[in-house]
C-alpha cells in the first residue's frame, strides 16, 4: 500500500493549478500532442533518442493534468539506459499518476523504496541535464518525416501558405504541433478545432467557416498569428503565450502570463521553432 496518495494528490492539485479531472484533460489535444512528440523523444523516433526530452515533454502533459504524463516521467526515469537511476523520484511521479488514476503506474512502482518529494514542477528534474541548446533540441524536420503521410501534407501546406500571411513557416508549424500534432479532426474540451485549435469566437473573428478543413483552419490562425505579431511588436514569444492564454491575459501581465501551462506551451513552442536558442525565456 502507497501511503503517500493522499498526500500526493494535494500536491497534484497545486502542481496542476486546477482541479484534477484525469479523463478531461487526457481528451484535450494539446495533451495528445505532448504525449506524442514526448514518446518520439524516449523511443528515438525521427527525433534522437533523448530521455531528457523526453521528460520535458512529458512534463508539459502533466502540467495540463495527465496522468499519462506523471506515469512516463517516472516511466522514464525508472527505466531509461543511461540516465542515473534516482528510484525515489521515479516513485514520486508514479505515485503521482497512480493518485490520478493511471494503473500503468503500479507496473513501474518499486516497492523497495520510498518517494522523494517533488518540488512543484520538472525544472529542478531537468536542470542538471537539460539545455534549451543541446539535450532538449527537436528536430522538427525528422520528426515529420516519420508522421502519417496526412500530417506531412498539412506541414507541407502551412509551407505553401505562410508567405501569403507574413508570417514565419516554422512558427507556425510550431504552434500546429503543439497545438494538436497536426490533427484536423481534433477538438478540445473546450470546442477548440481543427490543427491550429481554432474557438468559435477566433473562427468568427477571422472569418474561419470550415474549421475541420485543414487550410481554412490555417489560413485563419496564420491571419491571427500575423495580427498577434503586429499587436506585440514581432515579439514571437508574446505571440505565441496569446495564442495561448489570450491577448488580454498577456496584457494584463506585461508579458508572459505566470501560468505554468502558458510558460510551458511558449517554450515548446520556440523549441519546436528552433528559437529557443536565439533568445533567454524570461517569464514574468
Amino acid at each position: 500500500m502507497l501511503k503517500p496518495f493522499p498526500r500526493l494528490l494535494l500536491l497534484a492539485t497545486a502542481f496542476l493549478g486546477v482541479s484534477v479531472h484525469a479523463a478531461q484533460f487526457l481528451e484535450a489535444p494539446r495533451v495528445q500532442a505532448a504525449l506524442e512528440q514526448g514518446l518520439a523523444a524516449e523511443r528515438g523516433k525521427g527525433v534522437g533518442r533523448n530521455p531528457w526530452l523526453a521528460i520535458r515533454l512529458y512534463c508539459d502533459a502533466a502540467t495540463m493534468g495527465s496522468p499519462e504524463g506523471f506515469m512516463r516521467i517516472g516511466r522514464v526515469l525508472a527505466t531509461s539506459p543511461g540516465l542515473p537511476r534516482k528510484p525515489e523520484l521515479a516513485n514520486a511521479y508514479l505515485a503521482m499518476a497512480a493518485s490520478l488514476g493511471s494503473e500503468d503506474a503500479l507496473r513501474y512502482y518499486d516497492a523497495r523504496h520510498g518517494n522523494a518529494e517533488l518540488q512543484g514542477d520538472c525544472d529542478a528534474l531537468t536542470g542538471t541535464g537539460y539545455t534549451e541548446s543541446g539535450e532538449a533540441a527537436f528536430n522538427m524536420a525528422a520528426y515529420l518525416s516519420k508522421q502519417p503521410i496526412e500530417q506531412q501534407r498539412i506541414a507541407r501546406l502551412i509551407h505553401k501558405l505562410a508567405p501569403k500571411y507574413q508570417v514565419d513557416a516554422s512558427f507556425v508549424l510550431a504552434i500546429a504541433l503543439a497545438e494538436s500534432n497536426l490533427n484536423p479532426a481534433a477538438v478540445s474540451p473546450k470546442n477548440a478545432q481543427g490543427v491550429m485549435q481554432l474557438i468559435p469566437a477566433t473562427q468568427e473573428r477571422f472569418g474561419v467557416r470550415q474549421p475541420f478543413d485543414p487550410e481554412r483552419n490555417i489560413m485563419g490562425a496564420m491571419a491571427y498569428i500575423r495580427w498577434l505579431e503586429r499587436r506585440f511588436a514581432g515579439d514571437w514569444r508574446l505571440v505565441a503565450a496569446a495564442y495561448n492564454a489570450g491577448e488580454g491575459a498577456v496584457d494584463r501581465h506585461a508579458g508572459i502570463p505566470p501560468y505554468a501551462e502558458t510558460q510551458q506551451y511558449v517554450r515548446r513552442v520556440m523549441r519546436f521553432a528552433g528559437m529557443a536558442a536565439k533568445e533567454t525565456m524570461r517569464f514574468n
